[in-house]
């Protein structure tokens, strides 16, 4: 960063004003330059050109006025303002004394912080102003001499006829264009008498037609030079009209254009010279002459000529005189405008642009040839098409990029935000039970409220991992045979919460025979619950929401129906793309992956699944359709028996967890469960308790630091003193590698966090065989299972 301007010099011996002028020049953006004596302040001024001198007075009246006086003689200062601060409000010497040395404003003690300040500011924008002007003018005048430069380096003359004088003054290079014997100062005769005999008529009929139109003047013509040859020049001009409409004047300039003529005139004599280029270059080029209509508007072109690499560029063959509307009848109009515009202005035209009508892209250049009227155009060319269809598929990758990034950030912000509300009333409710002490019916309120926010967290985890192993391809379908009527009630049991929370009607509508299907059920109410909630989320308190089913031909239609807040046309299949919501904003919550896990999981089983909705506000419909099986089992709708109730032994448990809160609060559940109960949080401290405490079950976290949870269950199954020894992993991982993994180190049981009660309860209960717990699998078990889906953490 540049330190600020030092325009300001203070001359003082005294400190005592040194604060004030700081804090003027600091508030004006200046570095204020410090002198002590008058002789230090008269070298620092000769130096530098400053906008403000400021001479604090320090008890010395005569070293005042010496002071001032030395500013102003100096030849560098002269000018510069000088303000004399600090002088007592009786001064010692009088005021005159003090202007009459050079000083041009006095501030008497106090010195005013604000006053000094706007004086300096007054200074200093003068000096600014000065400075700008002067460079204002020098830059004036370098732009005079630049011009001049352009103008003799271009060979330009410039002139202006007064015509109701009938004098032209121009230039010296003018005159010296028209002979070198003209005057500055001459009339319009003695020019035109300089023009050769046989351009003469032409370029006097072109002033007096510029004169009656008031258009621009423009004529080309030749003039006598002083070595006696013709010299080819330009002459332009602009009418200038009163307001009755009556010329009287012409200003413009005029152009020794013979060097281009000649190079014009060598350009043809060597145009079979350039004949062997036009026809060996890999580019190709045309020559064409572009068609007007009646109106004056370009509506075709006909090739004139063309090179051997014009077939191949454009696929035309034998296009020499015939029209581009007889070999393309298609071709787009806007070819025709560019082609004559480059006619009509002479201006060559580059760009890149498709040819439909050939199926290819080109990048041209296009310029006129010959005189205007012949309205012949050059064209170089290159046919660029596999070049475009490279760019516009890095486009598309690109923008797929993009539209991928936008969504992942929009997606983690969202999983940010439905992760925080769970955990809002739980971190709250925690704080409450801390303040409700032994009050029952606070805590069961608390309980609940917790219960269901962990059940929300859990399912949401529960999402995440389930798209992760649809994307992988690793979801087991676990077939069976449902009854569709318990299907329908479990979808409807497990949404119920979101739906009474919004007070909506909710109606169940099943066939009026019995249904039975073949399927996975814990996917299938995955599937419907997911249309429930995503129900119940968009639509407006007291809805109506319908779950119904009726048997369409050889398949099952399974409709979820509300009045909610409906979708778009345009949106009904984005909406089971990933990361997409209903709704036109995530303001009601959810990640934007649970209908892109419906359709999957549907898809898995054979199905399909469609959304449909008149519009927004008119609600939607979700409609899931799956084949039903040619034959059922007997006794498919039958209902297991309920889960005989189980009776535990009181167990030595180890806890095994560095995160000293989960290895407390589970060692304090399974205290209250009635086990005997102890705590180690590294895997050292564990070996090290085993002997002594021996327990008959370790929950064992695996990712622990220094010794992880794989190295001491290795370390336990290597000791015959530990058989029988019943390991768990509790553990975050949940995927099929850390359940091999788990499995090889010599785990019984893999359970993710967070663990249910039910959970830890068949984790300790010896295991039924073919039955696994729910939530709790062995390792070696299925890791897509939704059993372990549902709990994972």
């Amino acid at each position: 960063m540049n330190a600020p301007a030092s325009l300001i010099l203070f001359v003082c011996e005294s400190d005592r004003l040194d604060p004030v002028v700081n804090q003027v020049g600091a508030q004006l953006g200046q570095s204020v330059m410090r002198a002590r004596s008058a002789h230090e302040g008269l070298d620092l001024a000769r130096a530098t050109d400053f906008a403000l001198v400021l001479v604090g007075y320090a008890g010395d009246g005569p070293g005042l006025l010496q002071t001032v006086g030395l500013m102003r003689a100096n030849r560098r200062s002269s000018h510069t303002p000088v303000v004399v601060l600090d002088l007592p409000p009786t001064p010692p010497l009088p005021l005159e004394q003090v202007y009459e040395a050079g000083a041009i404003a006095v501030l008497n003690d106090p010195v005013s912080p604000t006053i000094l300040a706007a004086k300096a500011r007054f200074y200093l924008d003068a000096f600014h102003t000065a400075a700008e002007r002067r460079r204002a003018e020098r830059a004036l005048g370098q732009a005079s001499e630049s011009l001049e430069s352009i103008l003799a380096a271009a060979n330009l003359a410039v002139w202006e006829w007064d015509v109701g004088a009938d004098r032209v003054r121009g230039d010296a290079r003018l005159a010296a264009m028209f002979g070198g014997v003209l005057p500055q100062d001459a009339p319009m005769a003695a020019y035109l008498a300089a023009v050769h005999p046989d351009d003469l008529a032409a370029t006097r009929a072109r002033l007096e037609g510029a004169l009656r139109s008031g258009a621009p003047y423009d004529a080309t013509f030749r003039v006598r030079a002083p070595e006696g040859r013709w010299r080819w020049v330009i002459a332009r001009g602009q009418i200038a009209a009163g307001e009755d409409g009556i010329p009287y004047a012409v200003s413009g300039v005029v152009i020794d254009a013979t060097r281009q003529f000649e190079a014009e005139a060598e350009l043809r004599a060597s145009e079979e010279r350039y004949r062997t280029l036009f026809n060996a270059m890999d580019e190709a080029m045309c020559l064409i002459e572009v068609l007007f209509d009646e109106a004056g508007q370009p509506c075709d072109y006909r090739f004139v000529e063309t090179n051997p690499a014009f077939d191949g560029q454009t696929g035309l063959q034998d296009a020499a005189g015939r029209r581009m509307r007889e070999l393309a009848p298609e071709h787009e109009q806007h070819w025709f405008d560019i082609f004559g515009r480059v006619v009509v202005s002479g201006e060559p035209a580059r760009f890149v642009n498709e040819a439909r009508a050939l199926g290819r892209w080109f990048d041209l250049y296009a310029t006129r040839i010959g005189e205007p009227d012949a309205h012949r155009v050059a064209v170089l060319f290159k046919d660029i098409t596999e070049q475009r269809r490279g760019e516009e598929e890095l486009r598309r990758l690109a923008a797929d990029l993009a539209e991928a990034n936008r969504l992942k950030t929009e997606f983690l912000a969202t999983l940010a935000h439905e992760l925080r509300n769970p955990l809002a009333p739980i971190r709250s409710g925690v704080q409450l039970l801390r303040r409700a002490g032994a009050d029952p019916e606070a805590s069961a309120r608390v309980h609940a409220i917790m219960d269901r926010q962990l059940d929300q967290l859990v399912h949401l985890v529960d999402d995440l991992l389930d798209v992760a192993r649809v994307t992988r391809g690793q979801v087991e379908l676990r077939r069976e045979w449902i009854d569709l009527g318990e299907l329908l009630r479990a979808a409807a049991d497990t949404s119920a919460p979101l739906i009474e929370a919004a007070r909506h009607r909710f109606s169940l509508r099943l066939p009026a025979e019995p249904v039975t299907l073949y399927g996975d059920p814990t996917r299938l109410t995955q599937v419907l619950s997911n249309l429930l909630n995503n129900a119940a989320r968009y639509t407006p308190r007291g809805g109506a929401i319908e779950l119904a089913a009726a048997v369409d031909g050889g398949e099952l239609a399974m409709t979820v129906s509300d009045n909610g807040i409906g979708i778009a046309e345009d949106a009904l299949e984005r909406v089971f793309q990933m990361f997409t919501q209903v709704g036109s904003n995530g303001s009601l919550g959810g990640l934007g992956i649970g209908l892109s896990l419906v359709r999957s999981l549907v898809e898995l089983h054979g199905g399909s699944v469609r959304a449909a909705s008149p519009g927004i506000g008119a609600g939607s419909v979700f409609t899931v359709r799956l084949p039903l099986a040619a034959a059922q089992a007997p006794g498919a709708a039958c209902e297991a028996g309920p889960a005989a109730a189980r009776t535990l032994d009181a167990l030595r448990i180890l806890v095994v967890d560095d995160n000293r809160d989960a290895a407390d609060t589970l060692a304090a559940l399974l205290a209250a469960m009635g086990h005997t109960t102890a705590i180690a949080n590294d895997g050292h401290e564990a070996l090290h308790m085993l002997p002594g405490f021996a327990p008959g079950v370790v929950f064992l976290d695996l990712g622990m630091p220094g010794m992880s949870g794989y190295e001491v269950a290795a370390a336990i199954r290597k000791d015959p003193l530990n058989d029988g020894l019943r390991l768990v992993a509790l553990t975050g991982w949940g995927g099929p590698a850390d359940r091999e993994r788990s499995a090889q180190a010599g785990f019984d049981l893999h359970l993710t966090k967070p663990a249910t009660l039910d959970t830890i309860e068949a984790a300790l209960a010896p295991p039924a065989p073919h039955t696994p717990a729910e939530g709790a699998t062995t390792p070696a078990s299925a890791a897509g299972s939704p059993s372990a889906a549902s709990k994972a953490g």
